[in-house]
Order: C-alpha cells, then sequence, then structure tokens
C-alpha cells in the first residue's frame, strides 16, 4: 500500500499533547475526531482548542477564516466505537505499555483493516506496543513534544513489523501539519531524547566532580557554549520527577552503556522530593516560581599585574590568546620558558591544568589554564591546577576580565566544561549516526529543533571540527579510564579522513 493522504483521523486521550495534536491536524485540513474515557474531557479539550484558535485570530497569527473551518474539523465523541471510518487513529494516552496495548486491541475491533494506528509515545518501544496487535504492520511511532503547535519536529518511528507504507503516510502528515518530519528506527529514546543524554548526564559528572557549582556550571554551558538553559535550570524546569527516571530507563535499555550513566546527585534530589520548580526546591530554591540563584562574585582587585607567558603547546590557539591580551594590555614574555616572575597560562584541549604544567615542565603553583575552544569573545573560562596559588588565580581573573567580560574560574577538570559536555553531545549523535537510528540530516535536525540548541551536533561538530573533537575525547578517555568517554567509530573514521560528521557511506 503506498503513501496515502489522511482526509480523517482521531486522537485518544484528549490532554495536552492529544489536543495539541488535534489543533495542528484540524488546521491543515483534516476531519479530527477527539476522544478520551474520561467523561467530557473530550468536549472540553474541543473547546479550549476552538478558544487558543480564537486567541490566535485575535492576535493576528491566524485569520479569521482558517480558524472557523478548523473548529468546523473538530468533532468530540463520547464512544470509541464512533471512530470506525477514521483513516488514522493516534494515541496519547498515559506513558504505560500495557495500557496502550490495551488501547490498540480494542481499536483493532471496530477500524478497518487498513487503519494506520499510531502511537504518540515518547520512551516506550514502538515494536513492544504492536507487537500484541493483530495487524502489527500497521503499527507506527507519530512523536510529537510539548507544545505541539510551537515545538515544530514530529519522529516517525518505524517498529520491527511496520510496512513501509505506515511512515512514508506519517512523513507526509507530519510534513502538512507544518512541521519538520524525522524518521527514525525503533530505538530506546528514538532521536531527541536518545541525542539528548550527552548534556545533562555530562553537566552532573561535572557537578559530582566538584569542579564548581551548580549556577557557575549553568552560566558557562549558557554563555560559553550557547546553550539556551543550563542543565541544573533544565532538569528544574523539567522536573526530576520526570527527567530522572527517563535518564535511569535509557541506562537500563541500552545495558548500562557509560555514556548514558545517571550520577548520585539527580537520584539523591528525586529521592528527597526536591524535584525543581514545581516544589519549589531544586538545583535551585524557588521564590514565586523565580530561581533563586546566588550572584556571580565580582572580579578580584589586582594593583601590581605580572607580566605573562602563554605556553606554545598550540600554536594557534596561542596567537589567538597573545592578541587577546595585547589588547588587554598585559605585559607578554615570549621566551620558551617563562621568567620566575610570570602568570603562566596553558591551553589545554581535553587535558586537565594539572597535567598540562606537568607535561611542559612548568610550575603548576603560577599556572592557570583558559579555554580557547570557542571565541574568546564570549563568557572565559580559567582552570587552575591543584596547587595554583591564590594570589596567580587572581591575577588571571582581573586580567581577563579587564575588558568586563564576564569570566569563569573553575577547579581543575580534564577537558575545563564546554569541551567535556559538547565533545559528549556531538560523540552520542556520532553514534546515533553508526547505528542508523536515522539519517545524520535527520538526527541533527531532530536535536536542534526538539532540545533548541543552537546548532545541531552534527554540524556543530564540523563547525569545531572532527579532529578537535576526537582529540578531545581522547584525552579524557586516557585521563579518566572511562568508557563514557570513548569516541564512536563514526568520529574517528571521519576525523581521519577528514569527512563531515554528516556524510554517509557512498
Amino acid at each position: 500500500m503506498a503513501n496515502r493522504e489522511i482526509r480523517q483521523m482521531a486522537v485518544v486521550g484528549a490532554g495536552v499533547m492529544g489536543a495539541g495534536i488535534a489543533q495542528i491536524a484540524s488546521l491543515a485540513g483534516v476531519e479530527v475526531l477527539l476522544f478520551d474515557v474520561r467523561e467530557g474531557v473530550a468536549q472540553s479539550a474541543k473547546q479550549s482548542i476552538i478558544a487558543t484558535l480564537d486567541r490566535l485570530v485575535g492576535k493576528g497569527k491566524l485569520d479569521a477564516a482558517s480558524a472557523h473551518l478548523a473548529a468546523q474539523r473538530l468533532r468530540s465523541v463520547s464512544h470509541v466505537s464512533e471512530l470506525s471510518d477514521c483513516q488514522l487513529v493516534v494515541e496519547a494516552i498515559v506513558e504505560n505499555l500495557e495500557a496502550k496495548r490495551a488501547l490498540f486491541a480494542e481499536l483493532e475491533e471496530v477500524v478497518a483493516e487498513d487503519c494506520l494506528l499510531a502511537t504518540n509515545t515518547s520512551s516506550l518501544s514502538v515494536t513492544a506496543i504492536a507487537a500484541k496487535c493483530r495487524v502489527p504492520a500497521r503499527v507506527g511511532g507519530f512523536h510529537f513534544f510539548n507544545p505541539v503547535p510551537l515545538m515544530k519536529v514530529v519522529e516517525v518511528i518505524d517498529g520491527l513489523q511496520s510496512a513501509a507504507w505506515v511512515g512514508e503516510t506519517l512523513l507526509a502528515l507530519g510534513q502538512r501539519f507544518g512541521h519538520v518530519a524525522v524518521r527514525a528506527k525503533d530505538t530506546p529514546g528514538f532521536i531527541v531524547n536518545h541525542g539528548g543524554r550527552g548534556y545533562g548526564t555530562e553537566g552532573m559528572r561535572i557537578l559530582s566532580e566538584s569542579v564548581l557549582e551548580p549556577a557557575e556550571l549553568d552560566r558557562i554551558l549558557c554563555e560559553h557554549a550557547g546553550f539556551r538553559m543550563g542543565p541544573c535550570a533544565l532538569f528544574d524546569l523539567t522536573g526530576l520527577d520526570v527527567s530522572h527516571p527517563v535518564t535511569e530507563s535509557l541506562y537500563t535499555q541500552y545495558y548500562q552503556e557509560p555514556r548514558y550513566r545517571p550520577t548520585v546527585i539527580t537520584k539523591q534530589l528525586y529521592d528527597a522530593g526536591l524535584l525543581g520548580r514545581k516544589t519549589a526546591q531544586g538545583f535551585y530554591g524557588y521564590v514565586d516560581g523565580v530561581a533563586q540563584i546566588p550572584d556571580e562574585a565580582p572580579a578580584p582587585q589586582v594593583e601590581c599585574m605580572p607580566p605573562v607567558w602563554v605556553s606554545h603547546a598550540r600554536v594557534d590557539a596561542r596567537d589567538a590568546v597573545v592578541q587577546l591580551l595585547t589588547v588587554l594590555g598585559a605585559t607578554l614574555e615570549h621566551g620558551a620558558q617563562p621568567s620566575a616572575d610570570a602568570l603562566i597560562v596553558v591551553l589545554p584541549l581535553g587535558d586537565d591544568a594539572t597535567s598540562s604544567a606537568l607535561n611542559e615542565g612548568l610550575d603548576p603553583q603560577r599556572t592557570v589554564a583558559l579555554d580557547t575552544l570557542l571565541p574568546l569573545a564570549r563568557r572565559r573560562v580559567l582552570m587552575t591546577t591543584v596547587v595554583t596559588l591564590p594570589h596567580w588565580r587572581d591575577c588571571a581573573h582581573a586580567l581577563f576580565s579587564r575588558d568586563g567580560m564576564a569570566v569563569s574560574v573553575i577547579r581543575d577538570s580534564a577537558g575545563f566544561v564546554s569541551q567535556r559536555v559538547l565533545a559528549q553531545v556531538i560523540n552520542v549523535a556520532c553514534d546515533m549516526a553508526q547505528q542508523r537510528v536515522a539519517t545524520p540530516i535527520d538526527i541533527d535536525q531532530a536535536i536542534r529543533l526538539g532540545l533548541g540548541y543552537p546548532q545541531g551536533p552534527l554540524s556543530w561538530g564540523d563547525a569545531i571540527g572532527a579532529q578537535t573533537i576526537l582529540q578531545i575525547l581522547e584525552q579524557l578517555h586516557s585521563f579518566y579510564l572511562d568508557p563514557r568517554y570513548r569516541p564512536s567509530p563514526w568520529l574517528k573514521r571521519r576525523a581521519k579522513l577528514e569527512l563531515s560528521l554528516l556524510s554517509c557511506e557512498a
């Protein structure tokens, strides 16, 4: 059966997700039947959608004629038997395997043999849901994100027994809804929830090493790396009652894959009921819904600034740092080794400050590391060795903030913060491409849109350089001896061949 146009569909489960799906479907010209086992919920959802359409008209974001037609296409029904003529049924009920299986078994007694059954599951296996169906070939995944009208991406998931026409029909329908429709294999987390593992888990790993405090972690990843929200604020927003079980579930479903390993930090907050905004306490405290984030300490005042010597180990990075220091008015030393009076600045890539100092035969008490992975014209990140003296730390902090730029000073950490997190985000996406979870383009688009990243992870890896990401991961792997940092074969091969991370085999 070829891809076919859907004229009439049903949404079962008229909560927030179901109502959102019904709204975009009705606007796209599809007749939508809303059904919910809870009395009155489907009718309330219909009225809520119509009210939303009216508000959009009032704001000038939708014309009155389109809103009127969409409202006419919505109909609430009170019994599942009224769905018999639908070409597609999308379930958006509770995230429970047995509940979804029971619903599909009930639907199969009502709908036609060629009716497509789609699940909006975010974490359950489409294959497992379909396995108990009489016709598992007509079951596929159609995973939207909340709020559906604003999150312009939908994952189309092929179960092991899904017929080709199912995915093709859902892809075409998702595009008709005005969304970017991406197609994925039925793997834990699909694309977006799988791809998001690198960010939060590595952020928590850094916190667990007491490298810095939650507010500083969030500042660095937002203002230095460019993410929209730091991991601590993000966990507080979504709620650890949602995010921690998902992290544990994916870790378990991938048979304890080290890249997805949760940390004790989120488990303890979860067990304590400190879930974030909804409980007024998580990584941050909340008053009237506003996070109580500690103020950032001002840069120290240093009366007599010492000369500065910058490591020669990375010539390309050194040139940019020397140029910045010249603008900042530093007195620079250019010899092969620093004088006894110089502040020493090293520029590690994937390494820590202590190792960098010792490997170059430098005095670790006067050494401070600077992260040069990303442009220096944004928040700057400095890192001390284990024995950096406070005077030299303060000199570096004061110097690099002379132009008013914010500076973070963290304890020693192989790979700083942004290097570690970006390398993990990109590496996870590379391994998804290696597993053929989806095409590289679909992985990149889905993660960018679904998680609000400034770039798709594979495009981001290309922008930084695959060889650079590989070097960071190899250094992290060598330092920690933890398989979580092992580079994906996808990354290794493309770095060696100098190919784009978005490239596929010929």
